[in-house]
């Protein structure tokens, strides 16, 4: 996600509507911070981010105001426990999305095998493939460094590495 950003499109993207701050009551302090974030992060990417310092700071900046916690809680935002289960899994939800099964991996694979890999040699477009086909089913992609895990990825079982 890019982390630059110009106050309109800040504003535009990054703005919680009244259907975001309905989900945000039950929520206080990091909690209500880390969920609005994850919430708005998904909304633009599909997924969720990997690691805190993939939300850009000024989004950070201005969704605490808007729910009006201070800013310096976000490094409090617990991102091994079972709130942020929780979070994922209402957001996967309310985007009508499901996570990625082992089964999904497989067919995702197989289709890279068969129908991606042998027409398209940039890693970057696989990965951009993968990600809208995975939306497109709505099921979570897979993180970014994940999609260059997969099974059937170029480099992987003696395949040649394209560029």
């Amino acid at each position: 996600m890019r982390q630059d950003w110009e106050p309109e499109d800040l504003i535009e993207v990054w703005t919680l509507l009244e259907d975001d701050m309905k989900r945000l009551r039950n929520k206080s302090g990091a909690n209500r911070l880390g969920f609005a974030m994850l919430l708005k992060f998904f909304e633009v990417e599909a997924r969720f981010p990997e690691v805190a310092a993939e939300v850009p700071t000024v989004a950070v900046a201005y969704v605490a105001q808007q729910v009006k916690v201070p800013v310096e809680e976000w490094v409090s935002y617990d991102w091994q426990g079972k709130a942020i289960q929780r979070h994922r899994g209402e957001i996967r939800d309310a985007f009508g999305f499901r996570a990625g099964t082992e089964e999904d991996q497989e067919r995702l694979a197989e289709w890279l095998t068969a129908e991606l890999c042998p027409v398209e040699l940039s890693r970057d477009r696989l990965a951009e493939a993968v990600v809208a086909r995975c939306r497109n089913d709505l099921i979570e992609p897979p993180a970014p460094g994940q999609i260059r895990r997969l099974k059937g990825w170029p480099g992987a079982a003696g395949r040649s590495s394209p560029s």
